[in-house]
C-alpha cells in the first residue's frame, strides 16, 4: 500500500503509470467522485495486488475463499468494488490478497445509529470486528429507551461482526443528562432495575456485549459512577457479556472540567473489559478552526492512559468527519457545520483550492471563499491522517481503534486499515 498526494498537473492516468497499476482500480478503490478532476493535495490509496482470481462458472465467493484458504469476509475487504455484496459473476476479477507489509493487528469498532443506510452498513461491515449501536437510554423508572436495532444486529451477525449494545445518558433532545445520571447513581434500587433490564436485553436481542457512555457526570459522583460500572460489569460478565466504557480524553488524573473529572481512568480501567478513549472533537462545532483529532493531542491522551490502563484494554477513537468554519471565527457566535471527508474533497474541488497538510496535527485542511464572499476554513481526515492514527495505535500496542462514526462511508479509511493491518475477527 502506498498513499499518494496529488501534485499539480497530475491525473489518475499519470499516477497509475507511475505505480504500474490500472487507473480504473485507483478510481474504483478510492471511489473517486470526479476522477478527471483531481485536487492538488488530495490523497489516493494505491494498492498492489498479489493474487487475482477470475471467477469461473458455478463459483461463489464462499467457494473461492475455501479454495484459497481464506474467508468470505476477507475477500469482501479486499474487493471494495463489491460494496459488501457477495454476489459475483463469471469472468469477474477477485483480489485474493495484496502485496503488503503488515504493520500489526487491530480490532475495529464502528458506531452507528439504528437508522444508518443499509447499503453503507453492508459496505462497512466486512472491515469491522464490532458494531456498536448508538444508543439505549433509560427512564427514571429504570425502563430502557429502546432503539429500533433488530435489523442491524442481524446484519452484523450475518457478516461475522460482534454487535454491541450501548447504554448512555443521552436524552431524546440529543444531550447527555447529568440529572439522569444523578438519579441513577444515587439510587441503588434503580441501578438494580437498570442492570437487570440491560442483561435481559443483551440476551433477548442476541448482543455480543455492552458499552457504557455516561458523559458530564458530576464530579462528586465519580466514585458512585465507578461503583455502577463495577456492578454492571460483574452482572454482564456473569452472563458471558464483555463490557466497555467510554472515557473522556484526559491527559492527567486531575484534569479539570465537567467532562473529565468523574472519569477515573485507573479505577474504570481495572473494572472494564476494555475502554474507548474519545480522542476526537478538539475541533468541533463551536471551537476555533482546527483538526478534529490532531495527532499530537491524541498521542498525549494515549500516553496518559497507558500510565493507568493496560494497552490491551485500550481502544483509540478515530473520527470519520470534518468541519467547515465560517471566518473570521467569533467566540460564542461562530458555528461550524459537519461534513464527510469525501464531501470536504469535493468542496476543495468546487472552489479550486489546494488541500494543505498540517505537520503537527498531521491533518488536512484548506481555505476557500464561497459565492457570497464568505471565507471558510475546513479540517477533515484523509488517508495520511488515518495512517498516522493507526500507526500510533500499533506503536503503543493498543487493543484497537473505534470509529466515530460509520454513518458516512469513507473508502480511504478502510483501504488504509485493510492495506497494512490485519483486522481481527471474533468467533461469534
Amino acid at each position: 500500500m502506498t498513499i499518494h498526494t496529488v501534485a499539480p498537473g497530475e491525473t489518475v492516468y499519470t499516477i497509475a503509470r507511475q505505480y504500474g497499476v490500472p487507473p480504473s482500480r485507483i478510481i474504483s478503490d478510492n471511489m473517486l467522485t470526479d476522477p478527471s478532476n483531481l485536487v492538488v493535495g488530495q490523497t489516493l490509496v494505491i494498492l498492489f495486488y498479489n493474487q487475482v482470481h477470475i471467477v469461473e462458472p458455478g463459483e461463489s465467493l464462499f467457494t473461492i475463499a475455501q479454495n484459497y484458504g481464506t474467508t468470505t469476509k476477507s475477500l469482501l475487504r479486499n474487493n471494495p468494488q463489491l460494496r459488501g455484496n457477495p454476489t459475483i459473476y463469471e469472468g469477474q476479477p477477485i483480489v485474493i490478497d495484496y502485496q503488503s507489509v503488515i504493520r500489526g493487528k487491530l480490532t475495529t469498532n464502528g458506531y452507528a445509529y439504528p437508522f444508518i443506510d443499509l447499503d453503507t452498513l453492508r459496505m462497512t461491515l466486512p472491515y469491522l470486528t464490532y458494531l456498536t449501536v448508538f444508543t439505549y437510554g433509560f427512564m427514571p423508572t429504570g425502563e430502557l429507551v429502546v432503539p429500533d436495532d433488530e435489523e442491524i444486529i442481524a446484519l452484523a451477525r450475518e457478516y461475522g461482526v460482534a454487535p454491541m449494545m450501548m447504554l448512555s445518558t443521552l436524552t431524546a433532545e440529543g444531550r447527555f443528562s447529568n440529572d439522569l445520571s444523578t438519579q441513577l447513581l444515587t439510587n441503588p434500587t434503580l441501578q438494580t432495575t437498570v442492570i437487570q433490564n440491560v442483561i435481559d436485553t443483551l440476551v433477548a436481542k442476541n448482543y455480543y456485549g455492552l458499552e457504557i457512555d455516561f458523559e458530564y457526570v458530576k464530579p462528586e459522583e465519580r466514585d458512585a459512577y465507578t461503583e455502577f460500572i463495577r456492578r454492571m460489569t460483574e452482572a454482564a460478565n456473569a452472563q458471558g457479556f464483555p463490557v466497555g466504557v467510554a472515557l473522556a480524553p484526559k491527559t492527567s488524573a486531575d484534569q479539570p472540567g465537567l467532562l473529565y473529572e468523574a472519569h477515573d481512568y485507573p479505577a474504570i480501567g481495572a473494572i472494564a473489559d476494555f475502554v474507548l478513549l474519545m480522542t476526537y472533537e478538539w475541533g468541533y462545532t463551536y471551537s476555533p478552526p482546527m483538526a478534529v483529532a490532531p495527532i499530537d493531542k491524541v498521542e498525549a491522551v494515549v500516553n496518559y492512559a497507558l500510565t493507568e490502563i493496560p494497552a490491551e484494554k485500550i481502544n483509540m477513537g478515530v473520527p470519520n468527519y470534518g468541519y467547515d468554519w465560517p471566518l473570521p471565527f467569533i467566540e460564542g457566535e461562530s458555528r461550524a457545520r459537519s461534513l464527510s471527508n469525501t464531501a470536504a474533497v469535493d468542496l476543495a474541488r468546487r472552489y479550486r483550492v489546494e488541500i494543505m497538510h498540517d505537520p503537527v496535527a498531521m491533518s488536512p485542511f484548506f481555505n476557500y471563499t464561497s459565492e457570497d464572499g464568505q471565507r471558510h476554513e475546513v479540517w477533515f481526515e484523509d488517508a495520511t491522517s488515518i495512517e498516522a492514527k493507526l500507526n500510533l495505535a500499533t506503536r503503543e500496542n493498543l487493543r484497537g481503534v473505534a470509529i466515530w462514526n460509520i454513518m458516512r462511508y469513507f473508502p480511504q479509511l478502510w483501504l488504509v486499515a485493510n492495506g497494512a493491518w490485519i483486522i481481527e475477527d471474533l468467533p461469534i
